[in-house]
């Protein structure tokens, strides 16, 4: 490895889609063809891998991203934030598309959102430059871009990095990557109908079949249950009041790997995922509320409610 690599050695590396998220509250989500007014907004940069890679390094890791943005004012907003962030960004890749937005309306008092994506901008295989990549000693990724996806996995595997992979909802068979992922943290909207399971564990164990080493399924306010070694471990969500759910599933997966890359053992790092996403949900946008090492510790040792 040259000097200039070993410089630029990451925790943490992932790729994947980032749009810009325009967020509203609203006191109700309006019906089909209803009308509503917002009592509070906010604009910030978004999409699941780099949500995580901001929230790695607000709890004090080196992180970086490749994604894939347009020659335009949202473009350059995505990358000043990354920037500002501590996030490396010199992997983000410019192309003359527009860059992706995703617009998003939460409820006042329960926190719940429905978010619009419009994504018109794709990243291939053959837009990666693996050879000038940072070596991390984890690589995250999801299955927006899929044949892309695979290589960077295999590349990731191929250096000795652990691979994680998210995903939330069904879109696409992501079952060519799998075999190549070490940690698959997905949510149950994912993981149920993926599987045609009825229960989570049942889930479980069918999605540990395709190789993956541990399997973790989230379920919002009832927690998340893993598999690893054979053994299920399951932690309740810390009941917090929720202003805003966006992003909660990224927030958990960045306490979960912060506490990997610590080298904790499964019950911790479900533990420590529950809180960073609990805290997330009280502040509005998904990288607003990302807290810090130190709150997390705060709020852990307060002792608080959890849903059960």
């Amino acid at each position: 490895m040259n000097r200039s690599k070993a410089k630029r050695r990451l925790d943490c590396f992932g790729m994947g889609i980032i749009p810009v998220d325009f967020l509203y509250t609203v006191k109700r989500l309006p019906p089909a063809g209803g009308k509503a007014d917002a009592t509070e907004g906010c604009i910030q940069g978004g999409g699941p891998v780099p949500n995580v890679m901001v929230g790695l390094s607000r709890l004090g890791l080196h992180t970086g991203v490749t994604a894939v943005v347009g020659n335009d004012w949202l473009g350059r907003f995505s990358i000043e934030e990354l920037r500002k962030e501590g996030v490396d960004h010199s992997c983000v890749i410019s192309k003359n598309k527009p860059s992706a937005t995703a617009l998003g309306f939460i409820e006042e008092g329960t926190g719940r959102r429905t978010i619009v994506l419009n994504r018109q901008i794709f990243i291939s295989p053959r837009d990666l430059r693996t050879s000038t990549y940072p070596i991390p000693r984890l690589l995250h990724l999801d299955g927006r871009d899929l044949e892309a996806t695979v290589k960077l996995a295999r590349w990731g595997r191929k250096v000795g990095a652990i691979v994680s992979f998210d995903i939330g909802s069904v879109r696409n068979d992501v079952s060519p990557v799998l075999p190549h992922v070490d940690h698959l943290v997905v949510a149950d909207a994912f993981a149920l109908p993926f599987t045609k399971s009825r229960s989570v564990k049942t889930a479980l164990e069918k999605l540990a079949a395709f190789g993956p080493s541990t399997v973790v399924i989230t379920e919002g306010t009832q927690g998340a249950t893993g598999l690893e070694n054979g053994k299920y471990v399951s932690h309740p969500a810390f009941r917090v009041k929720s202003v805003d759910t966006t992003g909660a599933g990224d927030a958990f997966h960045a306490g979960y790997l912060y506490a990997l890359l610590e080298g904790r053992d499964l019950a911790h790092r479900l533990r420590f995922g529950a809180a960073v996403a609990a805290l997330k949900c009280t502040r509005l946008g998904a990288r607003t509320g990302a807290p810090t090492l130190a709150a997390v510790n705060r709020f852990l040792k307060s002792k608080p409610r959890t849903y059960a």
